[in-house]
Parts: C-alpha cells; structure tokens; sequence
C-alpha cells in the first residue's frame, strides 16, 4: 500500500521505510517553534529539570509575536525571561519580526521537515510541504530536550481541486467552505492533503492561509503538493527542500473530497463558531464596531494588495475602527514601497505594527460588550477577541476592508 504526503515525512522522521495510519513512531523533529504565549513556561520547567540540556540549539526558534509592544508588567517580565534564556542558550530569536508562522515561513520552513511549534496553527507550514503541527508545553520541553518525541500517524482526508476561484473570491473563501462542510471536527487528528490542477492557480499566500485554518477542523496537520510556486519561493530565499513529497497514486484515505474551485463564493463565519459559515450575503447589513485587515492568516503583502485597491478613493466609515496590521516587518517595508500604508492612513485605518493584534484578543484591538468585530483572523470563539459578549465575523481581506468602508458586513462588489 501506498503512502500519504504525511505518511512519507513521518517515514523519513523516523527513519522508517513505511508507516501507516494509527501507527506510532518515535521521531526525530528538523524544527521547533515557540513564541512568547508560552516560552516562559518552558523556561520555569527546562530551569526544573535535573540535568537540562538542549538538543540541538540549532533548530530552535523563539519569537515574540503575541504581545508586543509588551501590555503589562507582568507580560514585560515573560518576555524578559524569554529574551535572556534565548541569548543565554544561543537560540535563533526574534522580537518584532512579524507573527511566527509568518516569519518561519520566510525564513526557515522547507519541503519535507516535521516542525513542532509551541502554537496551535503550526499546520500552516503544509503550504511549503512541511509537517508542522502544533504542542503543549511538554511535547516541546521533551524535544527540545531529546530532539525526539512520539506520534500517532494520522489518517487523511484528501481534497482534490480542480477549477479556478472566481474573481473577488479567495483562499480563505475556500478553507472556511470546507470548515463548515466538514465541521469543526470534521478532522480531528487526521491529515488534510491538498493537490489537483486547481492547487496550481493559488497563490503560495492562499496555499498558507488554507493549511493555517485546518486546524479549526480539528487537523493534526495539513499539506500540499509540492510545485513551481513553492520551488520559486524557496529560490527567492535561498532555501533548498529537503524532501518534496507527493502521494502514492494507491495511498489509502480517509475520505476524499473533489472540491471544484469556480462553486466557491465569498464566506461568513458567524458568532461564535469557525464552522458557522454562511454566504456572505446572509451577513450583509450587519453592524460592525471593528475591522481586522491581519493575522498569520490573512497579514501577507497581497492581503494588504487587495485591502488598498478596495480602499482607494474611499473613507473608513466614520463608526469603525480599522486595523491594519502587516505578518512580519517584511511585509510592512513592501506594503510600504508600493503605498499601501499611505493608502490606509489617508483612508483612516490604524496601521499596527506586525503582531497576533486583536486575532489574539488579549492586547490591541480589543473590543467591548456588545461590539462587532469582521475579522481575517484565524477564530471567533466567545471572548476570543475581548468581551466575553462582543461577537466576532470572520471573512476575507476583501470582504473585512469592503465592511470597514461601508460600516456594516458588506462584499466588495457590493459597495
């Protein structure tokens, strides 16, 4: 029998010539991820070991991306103790950088790896054909410890694309239709593989946001076939694969899902459920307090791209406030050499630095009792971005920014 693309990479990580679903192997992680949610804790129970050690500081990485600008004292001190084990150990840090998914994307993740990251949406690294996939705190002390640690070989639902998204309609469209045909538990730790010939016309931006929200179905992790566009990105950052993994043609899934790309239509996720998706249009008139153009999902260069060319020769609606927060100090410097900030600040959006923001909830952006968010963040849960009863949309850069002009849900053909 054949292997899956997350059956391939398992195979490689721990050194076996084949795996299949529901086996459990011990493997050997090429990266591994944490950022200031939860790095303090690892310092405290690392400092509590008996005889800590690391592994291989080499494929370590930390990032502040949560809170910063730091909020409070008490987060000030978190990352202080973040900040000087880094330095102390000699592990790759970054403070300011962007949101971690994103700055791993631009600079470490490549075809093949098995990433752990100390982050729930670690699956986004499947855009590049890596196996990332998120952990608590003490999966990450053990292999940061060991540079080992187990897994369950997940089963996979496959998605075969073909077509092309309408014009006005994108990836997170996409992802957020599946979400809801396949509900939030849909894959439950299982793979969620990508490819056909519709995989080819998504942009690499898309393919990230795709395999950043599978987790919302509850995926262990999510992958894609390995192409052109993955291949020219590398090449643009001096980064070659390890391995470029594909599917054997008798690779046993779950389920497969033929899903044709020109039926996508804009989406609504509603309160309070990432599954609680509807046309867009069911949402349109609905009153929003609040607009998020950002996040790991939706913070890219051509997110900011489709928000501006909206935005031109028109105001924020004079009720909203409007967030517009670039992935990384990367893609703030490109947004700023094509104009997109000053296209936004002389809309009057409020142009963040690049961090989580109000897709975290707990630091910019909050909102109130009863207030409207329409976000391109990555979860609407209750609270999840500030009053316990405040209600969260979520939707597309074009459907946010359209939203943020007209003052209500709204889509961009519609203004």
């Amino acid at each position: 029998m054949g292997m899956t693309i997350a059956e391939k990479i398992i195979a490689r990580a721990s050194g076996n010539e084949s795996v299949k679903a529901n086996d459990i192997c011990t493997v050997e992680l090429d990266l591994l991820m944490s950022n200031d949610g939860t790095s303090h804790i690892t310092v405290d129970k690392y400092n509590a070991l008996k005889h800590p050690r690391i592994a291989d500081v080499n494929k370590l990485v930390w990032i502040v991306d949560h809170n910063i600008p730091c909020d409070s004292v008490k987060t000030a001190e978190s990352h202080k103790k973040m900040r000087e084990f880094a330095k102390e150990q000699g592990i790759t840090y970054y403070e300011g950088e962007g949101v971690c998914h994103q700055v791993m994307i631009e600079n470490h993740v490549r075809p093949g790896q098995l990433i752990f990251g100390a982050d729930s949406h670690t699956c986004a690294y499947g855009a590049l054909g890596a196996f990332g996939t998120g952990v608590g705190n003490t999966d990450y002390l053990y292999a940061m410890v060991t540079g080992t640690s187990w897994t369950l070989v997940p089963e996979t639902l496959r998605f075969n694309l073909t077509g092309k998204l309408p014009e006005g309609v994108s990836a997170r469209d996409l992802i957020l239709t599946i979400i809801g045909r396949i509900s939030a538990n849909g894959a439950n730790y299982k793979a969620m593989e990508f490819g056909g010939e519709g995989l080819a016309t998504i942009d690499l931006a898309g393919r990230i946001a795709i395999c950043n929200l599978c987790v919302e179905a509850g995926a262990k992790t999510a992958l894609m076939e390995v192409d052109d566009v993955v291949l020219d990105f590398l090449k643009e950052q001096g980064r070659e694969p390890v391995e470029c993994f594909a599917p054997d043609e008798d690779a046993e899934y779950a389920e497969v899902y033929d899903i044709d790309l020109s039926e996508i239509k804009p989406i609504v996720a509603k309160p309070h459920f990432v599954d609680n998706v509807v046309p867009a249009e069911e949402a349109f008139g609905t009153h929003i307090d609040e607009a998020f153009l950002g996040s790991c999902n939706n913070g890219r260069i051509e997110d900011l791209r489709i928000g501006a060319e909206i935005m031109k020769g028109h105001k924020v609606h004079p009720d909203v406030r409007f967030l517009v927060v670039p992935a990384s100090r990367k893609v703030y410097e490109q947004a700023m050499r094509e104009g997109l900030i000053e296209t936004f600040i002389e809309a009057g959006a409020i142009i963040m630095n690049p961090n989580c923001s109000v897709c975290w909830g707990a630091c910019q952006g909050v909102i109130g009792e009863g207030e409207t968010l329409i976000s391109t963040g990555t979860r609407n849960f209750k609270g999840r971005a500030g009053h316990r009863e405040s209600f969260v949309y979520l939707a597309s850069a074009a459907t946010v920014t359209a939203s943020a002009i007209k003052g209500e849900i709204i889509t961009a053909d519609k203004l």
